[in-house]
C-alpha cells in the first residue's frame, strides 16, 4: 500500500485521469473530492462489500430456485420418481 500525506485542498493524481483532493478536514474525518471519468464507478468500502454481499445472496437464492425449479420438472418428466420421494 502506498501511504501518502496531503494537507487541505492537496491533490493526487492517478494515471492522468483521477484527482483525489482534500476537500476539508473536521475532527477524525477527511472529506475527499474525486473527479475521474464518468464510466468508472466510484465506492465506499462498505458499499462495495454490501453490493458484494447481495450479489452473493442473490446467486444463493438463484442457484436454490434454479435447484428446485429442476427437480419439479424432474417430477412432471418422471411422475414415478415424484411418487417414491413423497
Amino acid at each position: 500500500m502506498l501511504v501518502l500525506t496531503r494537507r487541505l485542498e492537496e491533490s493526487i493524481v492517478i494515471q492522468d485521469d483521477i484527482v483525489v483532493t482534500v476537500l476539508a478536514i473536521e475532527g477524525d474525518k477527511v472529506k475527499l473530492g474525486i473527479s475521474a471519468p464518468r464510466h468508472l464507478t466510484i465506492l465506499r468500502q462498505e458499499l462495495c462489500e454490501a453490493v458484494r454481499e447481495q450479489n452473493l445472496a442473490a446467486a444463493r437464492h438463484a442457484e436454490l430456485d434454479r435447484a428446485g425449479g429442476l427437480e419439479a420438472v424432474r417430477r412432471l418428466l418422471l411422475p414415478e420418481a415424484g411418487a417414491k420421494h413423497e
